[in-house]
């Protein structure tokens, strides 16, 4: 079976979703790989490289799309005038990528007329055995580095404790919420700087992994389970809701720095920062909405904007992994490829929807929506 890897198209995208070292295994399995020229070129992998690796130069995107029977990408296939991969996708063709279903249900409906079988990385169960597989995983994990790293860059004062000749200053207050991959990454980064560090989740079963990275964690005691299993939370009832809040004014009041992670089944973004919250920070404190993708935690956020709210600055950066495109592509191309090897025979990719893996990120299938949170997500926008 032929793998196609194409440039990725989306704005401001660097990563690509396969690179060398992984196209070598690959080949070494009993595929063929062919790559876009110049599609790894962001990332630090030339067209050398692959070739290096074993992989085949091609120089027509759509040619190549046409003959793949399995298609790795970063993003969901592009739809535009310029550059249409959906209308070149093949019946049957193998698609493994980040489709992020919840969000583009109109676009798996088109993914879906293809006759693609696509499976959306971002979706797969969070289990032991799928671990090595979950780019959504990877991807929020550079996003919680990053994310501090951005607050840092912006403090008008240290993260740590300092001590010199002229005085001693004192560590910065960073308070993470939700402390799912992204944020305990954000904790472990915020720590390792030597910032003092408090974090909260709705789920009180990740206490002990906060308090595992050094972090002190706070809490409510709540009304109902707020775990919606794999690691994911769902939505609280409003009572938890106004409690939650009235535990964090206190929080962001005191912080330098606020990190927000939380989203609802790994995918939207509940507003819990509120206006008033962010106009309780002292002047030059810092927030970091990470969770600017799924619109935001925050009530004024701008997605992909950083705001100034009366000297507080509200930054909602978007993507941040494809701000480090390398080892953002390595990680990925490491977890496509062990879900292809783990699936596959002598280089024939076999199609298994009874196992829980694939049944769980199967999105489409003999041109329709099998998913079923993806077909909901669908049926509310008509």
């Amino acid at each position: 079976m032929k793998i196609a890897v194409v440039r990725e198209s989306h704005a401001w995208e660097r990563r690509v979703a396969l690179v060398p070292e992984s196209c070598a295994k690959l080949v070494q399995a009993g595929f063929s790989v062919a790559i876009e020229s110049g599609a790894g070129a962001d990332a630090g992998a030339d067209d050398e490289a692959y070739v290096a690796a074993d992989a085949v130069i091609e120089t027509d995107p759509r040619a190549l799309v046409e003959s793949a029977d399995i298609l790795l990408k970063i993003n969901p296939p592009s739809n535009t005038r310029e550059r249409s991969e959906i209308d070149w996708i093949k019946p049957s063709t193998v698609i493994v990528a980040s489709l992020m279903p919840l969000r583009h249900p109109r676009e798996m409906k088109a993914l879906a007329k293809t006759g693609a079988i696509a499976f959306s990385t971002d979706a797969i169960p969070r289990t032991t055995r799928a671990q090595a597989m979950d780019t959504l995983s990877s991807m929020s994990s550079i996003s919680g580095y990053k994310g501090v790293l951005l607050a840092a860059a912006e403090l008008p004062r240290y993260l740590p404790m300092l001590s010199s000749a002229a005085g001693t200053v004192f560590p910065a207050r960073v308070f993470v919420i939700g402390a799912a991959v992204a944020g305990l990454q954000a904790l472990a980064t915020a720590k390792r700087l030597g910032a003092t560090v408090t974090a909260t989740d709705v789920r009180p079963e990740v206490k002990e992994q906060i308090e595992s990275v050094g972090a002190r964690y706070v809490g409510i005691e709540l009304e109902e389970d707020a775990s919606a299993g794999g690691g994911y939370a769902k939505e609280l009832s409003e009572e938890d809701r106004q409690r939650q809040r009235d535990m964090l004014v206190d929080e962001v009041a005191r912080s330098d720095v606020v990190i927000t992670t939380a989203l609802i089944g790994g995918v939207f973004a509940p507003k819990i920062v509120t206006s008033e919250m962010v106009r309780s920070m002292r002047p030059g404190s810092i927030i970091v909405d990470l969770a600017a993708d799924g619109g935001g935690n925050c009530e004024d956020a701008v997605p992909g904007e950083t705001v100034d709210l009366e000297g507080v600055r509200l930054i909602a950066p978007l993507n941040l992994p494809a701000t480090m495109p390398e080892h953002a592509s390595l990680l990925f191309s490491r977890n496509v490829t062990h879900f292809v090897e783990t699936f596959s025979d002598e280089g024939t990719f076999e199609v298994d929807t009874q196992d829980e893996i694939q049944a769980g990120c199967l999105i489409t299938r003999d041109r329709e929506i099998v998913h079923e949170r993806t077909r909901e997500a669908l049926h509310a926008l008509d």
